[in-house]
């Protein structure tokens, strides 16, 4: 692009995060350098009922679409859909090679064969502690451990200095699955020297460390040893440790582990295909679980966010086609409350109790661990890279004013809060904040994408909140109304429909024909009158506003 004002220089590197800063989800950030652009995840986001008929919603790419001949490459950190479930919905409009380590490469590739994007771009593996050059970086993926195999820390090298990007880590001395967070990696940058760290904020809140997620066995063996019926475990598809640790519990209890949701099959695929889950006990299908007797089933499936088409949302509803729960059974949830999914959550769980069957949280037994560090592991962090500066990421405003706060009391003098549609500098010198660019959400509506405040979702929303009022009128060549008005109301009347679309047609034809002759024969002029008189007629019924439309027919 000729004379871009945003053209990062070549001693320098900005940071431009689209998603996830201000926000837990849909993660896009972007590093500038040299002209060159290169991309660290691709997310999505779920909707929470922010746009009806719509799950999921991504990061509106379009300041980077832009400028995609300087895009140098994708770099996924580590196989969790807010980081990666993005790439096939996205990448047509970007074009560029994709990188990642062997685990999300197996999850991402699955995503692209379904999107029939396979044949047009294959993803470039890279392995922890092996450097690669995309672009004007050099980027070296360090081992940490997640709630998901092979989660990774970034170092970011460039003429302009060494940013490291640590998104979505812990330190856990037994992660079950997948390695360690590479303490002598991480203490090696230290002593390289750390510009920026910019780094995740999930748990900035939260004293002490996450937990390991070896200590959960223990616990989830005797919560499902306790329990009588059948007993369903939900979780994050992704967390393949915690996924062969409810499975270890079933086998402990002489139970068989069954795993519900196409999901849930496709992360244990990949992981197995990885060289990962070679050693739990084996695993049944939904449709096996019928034939065994309930005392004998474990269920592992997904829904622990009350996700509208998740396979526990619609066991809780009691139309999930092949798994049903009944009085007796228990639900575990071992998994966290992702904010802005608590009232989804409550609702499932409400059902579940209202049909008899007992729901066991984390907050009454240690059946959870977070895959995102508390306030002693970020301190650690620190110790080892000795930062000069800190951003904090992944979080909500909440979260990154604590994490800078917790910076500058830990010894980082410069601790800089930077959300979504913020450009700044992060090197030479001190983070600087240097301007702002669009930052929107795309929301994922069946094949298309459309912007979450753009006219289709507004009229949406707003027909879901006061209905609608159609109308048409049919006139002569003179204006003179040719038939009755005919009305439609949705969404404002519970059985008395009629009689409000009566009125409301009386109305319609009243003002028409109170029109002098000359504006009749204007249709626009018609459409006006009719329009003012079907929202007067309907807000007096009703006291709605509803959204409003007017056919007018000329005969």
């Amino acid at each position: 692009m000729p004379d871009d004002p945003f053209r990062p220089d070549s001693g320098e590197v900005l940071f431009l995060p689209l998603g996830g800063a201000g926000e837990i989800g849909m993660n896009l950030n972007l590093y500038g350098c040299d002209g060159r652009w290169l991309m660290v995840d691709l997310g999505i986001g779920f909707c929470n009922g922010a746009a009806p008929g719509v799950d999921v919603m991504v990061a509106d790419p379009d300041f980077i679409v832009r400028r995609r001949e300087a895009l140098c490459g994708i770099l996924l950190t580590h196989a969790h859909e807010d980081h990666l479930g993005a790439v096939p919905t996205l990448w047509p409009r970007l074009r560029c090679p994709v990188y990642c380590s062997p685990f999300a490469g197996a999850v991402v590739r699955r995503k692209l064969a379904d999107a029939g994007l396979l044949d047009e771009v294959a993803p470039v593996t890279i392995q922890p502690g092996r450097p690669v050059e995309i672009g004007p970086f050099g980027v070296e993926l360090i081992s940490a451990a997640h709630s998901i195999p092979e989660g990774h820390i970034v170092a970011i090298r460039s003429d302009a200095g060494l940013v490291v990007h640590a998104t979505d880590w812990k330190l856990d001395p037994d992660p079950v699955v997948g390695a360690r967070t590479d303490e002598a990696a991480l203490r090696a940058l230290g002593e390289e020297g750390v510009d920026v760290l910019v780094c995740d904020s999930t748990n900035a809140f939260v004293d002490g460390s996450a937990g390991s997620e070896g200590a959960l066995g223990p616990s989830l063996s005797e919560v499902v040893a306790g329990c009588a019926g059948r007993v369903a475990v939900t979780c994050f598809s992704s967390n393949i440790a915690r996924i062969a640790t409810i499975a270890r519990a079933a086998a402990a209890s002489g139970r068989e582990p069954c795993l519900v949701g196409r999901s849930l099959w496709r992360m244990v695929e990949a992981a197995r295909e990885t060289g990962y889950f070679d050693d739990p006990p084996r695993l049944l299908t939904e449709h096996d679980a019928g034939y065994l007797p309930p005392e004998k089933v474990l269920l592992i499936l997904t829904g622990s966010q009350g996700e509208p088409r998740a396979a526990l949302t619609r066991i809780a509803a009691g139309d999930h086609p092949t798994v049903s729960l009944a009085e007796g059974d228990t639900v575990v949830f071992s998994s966290r409350v992702i904010p802005g999914n608590e009232i989804a959550i409550a609702e499932v769980q409400n059902r579940l109790v209202r049909r008899g069957i007992e729901v066991v949280t984390d907050g009454a037994r240690a059946i959870h661990v977070s895959g995102h560090p508390g306030r002693a592991e970020l301190a650690a962090l620190y110790g080892w890279l000795a930062p000069k500066s800190l951003v904090p990421i992944h979080g909500e405003a909440r979260h990154l004013y604590e994490h800078a706060a917790l910076a500058r009391a830990s010894g980082i003098a410069d601790a800089t809060v930077v959300e979504n549609g913020t450009l700044a500098r992060l090197c030479p010198g001190p983070p600087a904040t240097l301007d702002r660019v669009a930052a929107g959400r795309l929301a994922v509506d069946g094949s298309r994408l459309v912007p979450m405040d753009g006219d289709a979702l507004r009229a949406r929303r707003r027909i879901g909140s006061a209905g609608s009022a159609v109308a048409t009128v049919v006139v002569d060549r003179r204006g003179a109304l040719a038939d009755d008005p005919l009305v439609t109301l949705q969404g404002l009347a519970d059985g008395g429909a009629d009689g409000l679309e009566g009125e409301a047609a009386a109305a319609l034809a009243a003002a028409v024909e109170a029109l002098p002759g000359r504006a009749r024969r204007e249709d626009d002029q018609v459409a006006s009158a009719a329009r003012r008189a079907l929202r007067r007629s309907v807000h007096r019924a009703t006291g709605k506003r509803p959204l409003t439309e007017i056919h007018v027919v000329r005969l």
